[in-house]
């Protein structure tokens, strides 16, 4: 079961988005401010965070920059209910941007485009390790092939 951070100052957007997610079969975690985001990261290991920008005593683009900066390959869907930040430099720190409604079928939408993004992450490593390890194979196979063609 894929898991979610929520991190939003407002209760209501946490209860909301924890319900429905949960509808989807994802775990979801809550935070209503950034204060000890990183513990609960840490602690929860979430595969994906969704992030407000306007919290109670910080800015969510700064906390996304933090987290880029410690947490590099994590995804983070900014969701707000102010759309004129999509345009901020620092929202492009985001793997998406999604208008904060009630209506949550792009933000699921995107949850899922990001996880899957994710997973392909994760595989490119591993696939790149057995390309090195299969060139010489293939090279040595390939050979007379190129030869009979070139000649």
């Amino acid at each position: 079961m894929k898991k979610i951070l929520v991190i939003d100052d407002e209760y209501a957007t946490r209860f909301l988005f924890e319900e429905e997610l949960a509808g989807e079969g994802y775990e979801v975690i809550t935070a209503g401010s950034s204060e000890g985001i990183f513990h609960i990261i840490e602690d929860q290991r979430p595969d994906l965070i969704i992030l407000d920008i306007l919290l109670d005593g910080a800015n969510g683009l700064d906390v996304l920059q933090d987290i880029r900066n410690t947490y590099y390959d994590m995804p983070v869907i900014l969701c707000t209910g102010y759309p004129d930040f999509r345009y901020d430099i620092k929202s492009l720190a985001a793997d998406y941007f999604v208008d904060k409604n009630s209506d949550l079928s792009e933000l699921k939408n995107k949850i899922e485009m990001a996880l899957e993004s994710k997973i392909a992450f994760m595989i490119i490593p591993e696939i790149e390790d057995n390309i090195q390890i299969m060139l010489p194979v293939i090279r040595k196979r390939m050979e007379p092939e190129v030869w009979k063609s070139a000649g």
